[in-house]
């Protein structure tokens, strides 16, 4: 396994639309391997195949840290089929450095994907394993968590990155 680099905004490959997965072979099961040991490495909770450079959907979640009883996620290919409610909690990001931000996202979320063999899964989810199931499936859209905030906090994040990139 290898600790791989975390693509960092504004990154080209952050912003574009991920390729599903058709082939579930040994470079597959070693970039999983190696999305799992990055994800622990940086520490995080959740990373997307384009966080790491590929441009693929594949998600990796551990949210063991809030939730003992919730196991490593591997998803391939995942898609929201239900959502409801909404709540408002501080989020952040790998991608993202040093920057967090109250969002909303839905409270329940109801998604689908394939296993890292290519079983179908179908994972019920609320609070903290929604919400990172909702960021990591946003990252494959090519959506960030700066989409997701309101004008004047995305001018006021605009002219503190520029102040760090100086």
């Amino acid at each position: 396994m290898a600790v791989l680099e975390i693509k960092k905004y504004p990154e080209k490959i952050l912003r574009e639309q991920s390729e599903p997965v058709k082939e579930f072979n040994p470079e597959l099961q070693k970039l999983i391997d190696d999305m799992i040991e990055t994800m622990y490495s940086a520490p995080g909770i959740g990373l997307a195949a384009n966080q790491v450079g590929v441009s693929k959907q594949i998600l990796v979640i551990d949210v063991s840290s809030q939730d003992e009883q919730c196991p490593l996620i591997v998803l391939i290919n995942p898609k929201i089929v239900h959502a409801t409610g909404e709540i408002a909690i501080e989020e952040g990001c790998l991608s993202v450095p040093d920057y967090t931000t109250v969002l909303k996202r839905k409270e329940e979320v109801k998604v689908s994907g394939l296993d890292r063999h290519g079983k179908p899964v179908e994972i019920e989810s609320t609070g903290f394993l929604a919400r990172a199931l909702q960021h990591e499936i946003d990252h494959l859209n090519g959506i960030l968590l700066v989409d997701r905030i309101g004008r004047l906090k995305k001018e006021l994040f605009r002219k503190r990155y520029k102040i760090v990139e100086k």
